[in-house]
């Protein structure tokens, strides 16, 4: 066998291994009985083993390096696969065996540990795991750095290709200088929003209804997935014709479920919508946390929370619940659904105050990473910032730094794709405008055109064109905070009543 063939067979077995392993990680989230899991773990441990035998066979490496440096026989998208594949082979190579399943056993260890610390409020007791895995970041960063990508740019990197501390320092200061002022005068509006809504009772049942009715309305395509429930919603997926999403069903908050789902079906929405012939490729699915993230929000928020959706559906929802909602105006529910208030929370953060949550966790890493900050210290900052960018101080550590478990998880540099994928989606939509009346196409329950367009531009290519440049194509221009900005302030002004 050429180079070539060895490298396509073992892509064959990869991503069989990782299909199988995939459904397992689903059905445990899913439905997996209680006594199954220890079965069902004794499994994934073979599997895994195998997968991992396969991606590190001698002669798989020995083909991927070689068509790195001789390219000219392949085609453009397997250059561009070959390229992604070497560049994750070369950092699984940096880094020494014993250190990465050292790592790996601390992770095992530290979730459960940050979980007792959150419960009791007691971040004396995580220090000394966190400390162990920013430690290991830390010695990450010196395996990986390269001549171009060098200290917390590594870690960010790692989740939203091409993007540096100089990209998110520039989208941040933005959000400092030009959305902190207004989210400070838009907290101090009193709203009066409708006891029927924040004391109401939504069955489980009726809001599967009106779910069932939302992936109509968005064109999910249920030939290529499901709609199932679990503890916390996600989207699962490892091909365009399966990829699944899960919504949680709260009987005391029907915004939950709704936009939880919606926000679901965006992810989803792009997986599906990713050109078919890269289901066996290493270029399937989305290219990054950041573009990904810009397609939930786009569509929970820029269209599932506008008001020209709930001109069409809020006729529907009544229907759907006939009791709750007697005597509620659509106006009422337009303005619970975006609702301003400043929580200490991010997970339970609205619209406008969202980003600045992560950009909390974002200048606590980069301190973390250059030398500035101590883990000991995270507590004290975390508090100092939440006062300078929201107005609170957090009265406990567990509403505090211990909320979140991705730096338990090891998942530095994740934080920032957050607020970033919301402020894609704000350009996204200014550039789709240019093309659609999106608020008459909402309107008209033609969503689909909306789709359409997001399949055009930015879905079908999965990950074979980077981030950056697919920002460039889809938009006509390089990645521009200030339509985020503008976006939440003429929104927010309209609904609050006050200056921009």
């Amino acid at each position: 066998m050429n180079h070539l063939d060895v490298y396509l067979a073992s892509r064959k077995q990869k991503l069989a291994y990782q299909y199988a392993l995939w459904l397992l990680s689903w059905d445990q989230e899913t439905e997996t009985p209680n006594d199954a899991m220890q079965y069902r773990s004794d499994q994934i441990e073979v599997l895994s083993t195998l997968a991992y035998e396969v991606e590190m066979d001698p002669k798989r490496i020995e083909a991927i390096d070689f068509l790195a440096l001789n390219p000219e026989t392949l085609t453009e998208e397997l250059k561009v696969e070959i390229k992604r594949v070497k560049k994750d082979l070369d950092q699984l190579r940096k880094i020494p065996k014993q250190d990465y399943i050292d790592f790996q056993v601390l992770l095992s260890q530290a979730g459960h540990i940050w979980s007792n610390a959150k419960k009791n409020n007691d971040f004396a007791s995580y220090l000394p795991t966190l400390e162990k895995v920013i430690s290991y970041q830390k010695k990450l960063v010196k395996y990986l750095s390269t001549d171009t990508v060098k200290g917390y740019d590594v870690l960010l990197d790692m989740y939203e290709p091409g993007m540096t501390v100089v990209d998110y320092d520039h989208f941040f200061n933005t959000l400092k200088t030009d959305l902190v002022p207004f989210v400070m005068k838009a907290a101090k509006v009193k709203q009066s929003l409708s006891k029927k809504l924040t004391k109401g009772h939504f069955s489980k049942d009726q809001q599967i209804a009106f779910n069932t009715y939302l992936l109509d309305v968005f064109k999910y395509d249920q030939n290529k997935g499901v709609l199932k429930q679990s503890a916390h919603p996600f989207t699962s997926g490892v091909a365009s014709v399966d990829t699944r999403i899960t919504t949680a069903y709260h009987e005391d908050d029907v915004r939950s479920a709704i936009f939880s789902t919606i926000h679901e079906m965006g992810h989803a929405i792009y997986e599906q919508q990713v050109k078919p012939e890269y289901d066996y490729t290493e270029l399937k699915g989305g290219v990054s946390m950041g573009i990904h993230e810009s397609q939930s929000r786009f569509y929970e928020n820029m269209i599932g929370r506008s008001e020209a959706f709930w001109d069409t559906h809020y006729d529907k929802l009544v229907e759907t619940f006939p009791k709750a909602l007697k005597g509620v105006s659509k106006q009422a529910f337009i303005l619970y659904i975006n609702q301003v208030k400043r929580d200490f929370i991010r997970v339970e953060a609205d619209e406008l105050t969202y980003s600045l949550h992560v950009m909390v966790r974002y200048e606590i890493e980069k301190q973390l990473f250059n030398g500035k900050l101590q883990a000991k210290d995270l507590p004290k900052v975390w508090n100092k910032l939440y006062k300078k960018y929201l107005g609170l101080t957090p009265k406990t550590d567990t509403e505090g730094v211990l909320q979140d478990i991705h730096w338990a998880f090891g998942s530095f540099g994740y934080f920032p794709t957050y607020a970033l994928g919301s402020a894609i989606s704000a350009q996204i939509y200014h550039r789709m405008n240019q093309d659609l009346n999106i608020e008459q196409v909402v309107k008209d329950n033609e969503i689909i055109k909306i789709n359409t367009w997001l399949k055009e531009k930015i879905h079908q290519y999965g990950k074979s064109i980077e981030p950056k440049a697919l920002i460039l194509q889809a938009t006509n221009e390089p990645f521009n905070p200030q339509y985020y900005v503008n976006y939440l302030k003429e929104k927010y002004s309209k609904i609050l009543g006050i200056e921009a």
